[in-house]
């Protein structure tokens, strides 16, 4: 899959912008979720250039630092991926929250006309309640703020689920990255339609 850097082409670009869920940590690239995706759409004749812009152990404010690097290439579909590190450190909820603010101002500012997709994040149960009350809230009001579409817990099917996840408990296996994929493409297909091959 390719990392980003100018091009002149003019397909249309994907490009999913997280930390170890999209990277794919402890695995291939060519096992992670995006590279997933670019085989169904290349399967299905979409001339994509997909782009993952995933770094393991990013939290929001790691990522606003490289969001100017990676939009060095115009989006015209970008997905959101970030806010899961910050969680678990109990960082500051309303930091995290401006930070992705931060990120998709500067999608914008790229491409106006770009289609924003944001991927929620769940706290484990063990975490005090209104900390992951307010952590899966602060997405929704970034959807609502951007009018965004929204994927609410990435690790659908995958989270908690044993024999899905690496011995951390944390990390997807390959088998929990194709789960992942197909929820993740059950929200973007609609979305790619648009972009008739």
């Amino acid at each position: 899959m390719e990392q980003s850097s100018v091009s002149d082409n003019q397909q249309p670009v994907l490009m999913f912008f997280g930390d170890s869920i999209t990277d794919g940590y402890m695995l291939e690239r060519t096992d992670a979720f995006p590279y997933l995706i670019e085989q169904k759409l290349r399967q299905l004749g979409y001339d994509f250039r997909v782009i993952n812009e995933g770094v393991s152990g990013d939290e929001t404010g790691d990522g606003l630092d490289r969001a100017d690097e990676a939009l060095r290439v115009k989006p015209d579909i970008f997905m959101l991926e970030l806010g899961a590190n910050d969680g678990l450190r109990e960082l500051d909820l309303e930091i995290c929250k401006a930070n992705l603010q931060k990120i998709i101002n500067k999608v914008k500012d790229r491409n106006p006309d770009v289609i924003l997709i944001l991927a929620g994040m769940e706290m484990p149960l063990e975490m005090p309640e209104n900390y992951r009350i307010r952590f899966r809230s602060l997405y929704k009001e970034l959807v609502k703020d951007n009018k965004t579409y929204f994927i609410p817990f990435i690790l659908e099917g995958v989270g908690g689920v044993p024999e899905l996840n690496f011995e951390d408990g944390i990390h997807p296996t390959a088998d929990g990255h194709v789960v992942i994929a197909d929820h993740v493409w059950s929200f973007l297909r609609p979305i790619i339609e648009k972009f008739k091959p």
